[in-house]
């Protein structure tokens, strides 16, 4: 008896606190939290020295294997990229803001890229080409159909102090590092693109920071001495900058390697990217086939970034990371070829994301990348 008593008091006073913290407010609303996009998970941070990576896995995947990428179709010889204006192979496709001439009609911020097999070739920004007069990168994201006219392609120039040689490209195997992708990628800015390659990174360094793995008086030795030209590639492979580089990947890439080796019914599908104690960067796939193609390029291009960055010990949390999984609210524009293509950037205070669709042979989000933007 005596406790059926206290059982009802109990319960009497537990609605008298429900109701009162209703009615004064004590109890907070309960708000939902955006969800991540996509059906990804993370996993903990991976970290070597000043990066720390989050891989991001999936247990489903779309079918990717109907899109060519740039190194295997210029490898085979499906894909061909020469400069502008040579042998008359260009016809206009769609207007272009005018840009700097040269000699027989080339041009440093456009090539002409021709499709000759039979899938569409995926392009992403910072995609290096190497040879013709200067190297180049890719421009943007974007798929090329097969079958079409020779395309101009939008790229810009990393190897300013070269304008000879030969008319043709060939795959470099090589994605320029985060500050000189964010240039051409969102800034969309050739001297900028310039100065990020001589630099090494575009991030600030607060007072008082540690000093980066690779000097500038690094870079300006591997420039004066094996890269005269400032060619990106002959830069970052310098024995004075490369041998590092090579040590860092090998050094991340054992730890990723033990870190996803016993995934079950998952695949890794991107990362998320913190140099120190901020996440910077985020590079996610449709398929886990699709990043083990660019992992490595991607890897060395991370690797490049901490180098030159300050050697911050700190490391983010798992939730700092979450937030660069989550779709951005801000403005949006977007460029499309119908039936083929159609790409989008988002912009929210610092962050800027990324999006490429295909739009045949069904809607697919192939890349999406987001970022903190250094400047």
């Amino acid at each position: 008896m005596e406790r059926s008593i206290a059982g009802v008091l109990a319960g009497t006073l537990l609605a008298v606190s429900t109701l009162g913290s209703l009615a004064f407010g004590w109890i907070p609303a309960y708000v939902p939290q955006p969800k991540p996009e996509g059906d990804w998970r993370l996993l903990e941070r991976i970290t070597y020295e000043n990066i720390s990576i989050f891989p991001v896995v999936s247990a489903s995947s779309q079918d990717t294997s109907t899109f060519l990428t740039l190194d295997d179709g210029l490898a085979s010889g499906e894909v061909v990229v020469r400069e502008h204006g040579a042998e008359g192979l260009v016809r206009d496709r769609d207007a272009r803001t005018p840009v700097r001439q040269y000699d027989g009609g080339a041009s440093v911020n456009q090539l002409v890229l021709i499709n000759r097999g039979k899938r569409p070739v995926l392009l992403l920004a910072g995609e290096l080409v190497s040879g013709g007069k200067q190297d180049r990168v890719v421009s943007k994201d974007r798929i090329v159909p097969p079958g079409g006219e020779p395309l101009r392609l939008d790229v810009f120039c990393v190897e300013r102090g070269r304008w000879s040689s030969g008319l043709e490209f060939s795959a470099a195997k090589t994605m320029v590092h985060p500050s000189v992708r964010e240039q051409a990628a969102v800034n969309q800015n050739q001297s900028l693109v310039w100065e990020s390659v001589r630099k090494g990174s575009t991030s600030p360094r607060a007072a008082g920071a540690p000093a980066a793995s690779i000097s500038s008086e690094a870079f300006a030795a591997a420039m004066a001495n094996e890269a005269p030209t400032q060619s990106y590639t002959k830069i970052y492979r310098a024995n004075m900058v490369g041998v590092s580089v090579d040590a860092f990947v090998d050094g991340v890439q054992r730890r990723f390697q033990r870190a996803t080796s016993s995934l079950k019914g998952e695949r890794v599908v991107g990362v998320v990217v913190a140099y120190g104690g901020e996440v910077a960067w985020s590079d996610i796939f449709a398929s886990g086939d699709l990043f083990d193609h660019y992992w490595n390029k991607l890897l060395r291009s991370y690797a490049i970034e901490a180098l030159a960055r300050p050697t911050l010990r700190e490391t983010p949390s798992l939730d700092d990371a979450r937030e660069f999984l989550r779709r951005l609210d801000g403005p949006e524009r977007q460029e499309s070829e119908p039936g083929v293509y159609r790409w989008r950037e988002i912009t929210a205070g610092h962050l800027a994301q990324i999006e490429l669709d295909a739009l045949k042979p069904k809607t697919i989000t192939l890349h999406r990348l987001l970022l903190h933007r250094t400047n």
